[in-house]
């Protein structure tokens, strides 16, 4: 029992070894370099051929072709290498399910490229457009051909239709795009040859050339029409293959397509293999080894390249053919935007219009670093950039239109307080220039600091006319009022010193200060020069002194103290005298009758 396991051990290995050496071995065959996952929709990487081509140390060249499904792409890769259907790439219903993804036959061809040695592999890709595949898969196939290769024929069935140049472009721009995520924004995406190869047996006139070049062509958009620019927007993306693009034809081999991989040359259409010979020939005077970064590579830096390429091409999230670019990337533009007006909402307006410009520029630039992180494409992106740019341009402008509205609230408001204020100063019940002064410099301050944004510069040119013509009125009529004020003044003091307090000095200083402002003043004194006299300035600041001080505002309690001292004088007046007996140092006025203690005489 023992023996007889050691023995199917024993079996068992010898067997593993057999097919090891068998797999690395026997290269005259295809390989599977790139396979499908389960659900189609990412790539992954065969060892079988990566170890194909790792064991090549020259420079090396590839050649893929691409098409729609059952395009006759096998046939051709065979044709190209003098292969049969039975050696070579399998054909139609001759594959099996396993061989899906990108195929490489195992043994190069060996070229003489411009005095270097270089091993030409040909890659076969599944076609696409084909039953239980999604978009995504289709076009990932599509640009990892276009990124690997160094010539790509773009194997086409009667003529190019919209949807081929669609399809073309859009992987193109998935390429550069994942070139770029793979190397760096700094480097540019080094295109393949592109041949375009249309199996016709008639062009009516014109050549395969011409008829590319005219589908190519630019459609003329006079009316502005959206959906013309973004079909002239597929065609700008393919300038990156620049001059680097050719076409050639090549009429049907045989009218029995079925039987094709049963025919040899004799039976095939002489028009055809004259054509096959010269495809070879043009397709080997283009090819040239891959270039990455100005250098040739060999068999283990192209896996390399292939595995950090295929991983950035199977990370996140990647548009399909259909949805466009740009419609891929709107999503992106709104959730930009959506981060610009979160950035510019936190703003408390108005605020100066340096500082709101400043804030903007920060929130742009954070929004479109976002845009370049997430956006997809080079190209087709700019369109989507300019969108963003222009959305973001919007939204600054009604931001700044509301700044303007808050500035011109707050300035009007501010404005309209410091007018009240002045018409109040207007209106002193005791003139005083150093209160107005005092309310003048706050008003200017005030407005000064709390008044912000775009409507400041316009609201002080108001502020400026409205305070100096406040100022001007209000002299004007300050000398006039404080003069009648002390008169009237006088007069009070006439009264309060002759029938109230009976103060003699008072009611004489009183009479002087009268007789000064009413008669010496207009003898000898113009109303101008009044104004203009040292006495009159000594009377000025002696009235402002007393009127408003740091410690008293005698305006604002000119008549609480004046109820205060007309109290306490009637109190003194009809108890204090009475209660204290007390005697004055200075002459006042006798109420008391003389005669009735003087002696009379005989």
């Amino acid at each position: 029992m023992d023996i007889s396991h050691w023995v199917f051990v024993v079996s068992v290995l010898l067997l593993f070894l057999a097919s090891g050496s068998f797999s690395i071995d026997n290269f005259h065959q295809p390989f599977p370099i790139v396979e499908p996952d389960p659900g189609h929709t990412k790539l992954r990487l065969s060892r079988e051929g990566l170890e194909a081509i790792s064991r090549i140390n020259t420079p090396i060249a590839a050649v893929a072709v691409i098409g729609p499904y059952r395009s006759g792409k096998s046939f051709l890769l065979n044709q190209l290498q003098s292969l049969s259907c039975y050696e070579g790439f399998g054909v139609g219903h001759m594959r099996d399910t396993k061989t899906k993804g990108i195929w490489v036959w195992g043994i190069p061809l060996e070229l003489d490229i411009d005095g270097v040695r270089t091993s030409v592999f040909y890659l076969d890709t599944e076609g696409f457009e084909s039953v239980g595949k999604s978009n995504v898969y289709d076009d990932r196939i599509f640009a990892l051909a276009t990124v690997m290769s160094s010539v790509l024929i773009y194997n086409l069935p009667e003529t190019v239709r919209e949807a081929d140049i669609s399809r073309l472009s859009f992987a193109v721009e998935l390429a550069e795009e994942f070139y770029g995520r793979v190397k760096g924004q700094d480097v540019a995406f080094e295109p393949a040859k592109l041949l375009w190869l249309i199996q016709r047996d008639f062009l009516e006139g014109k050549t395969v050339k011409e008829m590319v070049d005219e589908a190519l062509r630019h459609v003329p958009n006079t009316g502005g029409d959206k959906n013309i620019d973004q079909v002239n927007q597929i065609r700008d993306s393919l300038a990156v293959m620049g001059d680097n693009s050719t076409a050639f034809s090549l009429p049907q081999p045989h009218l029995r397509r079925t039987k094709l991989c049963d025919l040899k040359d004799d039976d095939l259409d002489p028009m055809y293999v004259k054509k096959r010979e010269q495809l070879k020939e043009l397709v080997a005077s283009i090819i040239r080894p891959k270039i990455v970064q100005g250098k040739s590579l060999n068999g283990k830096e192209f896996v390399s390249f292939l595995e950090k390429i295929l991983e950035a091409l199977n990370k996140g999230e990647i548009p399909s053919t259909g949805s466009l670019v740009e419609v891929f990337n709107k999503g992106i533009v709104e959730r930009c935007l959506k981060l610009y007006n979160e950035r510019m909402g936190k703003l408390r307006l108005p605020m100066p219009e340096q500082s709101l410009q400043d804030a903007h520029d920060r929130s742009q630039e954070e929004a479109m670093k976002a845009f370049d992180e997430l956006h997809f494409g080079r190209r087709h992106a700019k369109t989507s950039f300019k969108q963003l740019d222009e959305d973001i341009k919007e939204v600054n402008k009604n931001i700044i239109m509301a700044n303007e509205y808050h500035s011109a609230r707050l300035c009007e408001a501010l404005y309209t307080q410091c007018e009240d204020n002045m018409d109040q100063l207007q209106v002193l019940r005791l003139p005083s220039m150093a209160k107005f002064n005092a309310g003048f410099l706050q008003c200017n301050r005030s407005f000064e600091q709390e008044c912000i944004g775009p409507s400041k510069a316009n609201y002080e040119q108001r502020m400026v006319k409205m305070m100096g013509k406040s100022r001007s009125l209000f002299i004007k009529e300050y000398n006039q009022r404080l003069f009648n004020w002390l008169v009237t003044f006088s007069l009070i003091m006439v009264m309060v010193g002759r029938f109230i307090i009976k103060f003699i000095l008072i009611e004489m200083a009183a009479w002087v200060l009268f007789i000064f402002l009413e008669t010496y003043t207009r003898m000898f004194w113009s109303s101008e020069s009044l104004y203009y006299n040292p006495v009159w300035h000594f009377i000025v600041s002696t009235w402002e002194t007393i009127v408003y001080n740091p410690i008293l505002d005698l305006d604002r309690w000119a008549i609480p103290i004046g109820c205060t001292v007309a109290l306490w004088m009637l109190y003194w007046r009809c108890y204090g005298r009475r209660k204290h007996k007390s005697r004055w140092l200075l002459p006042m006025y006798n109420s008391h009758k003389s005669g009735s203690n003087r002696p009379r005489s005989d």
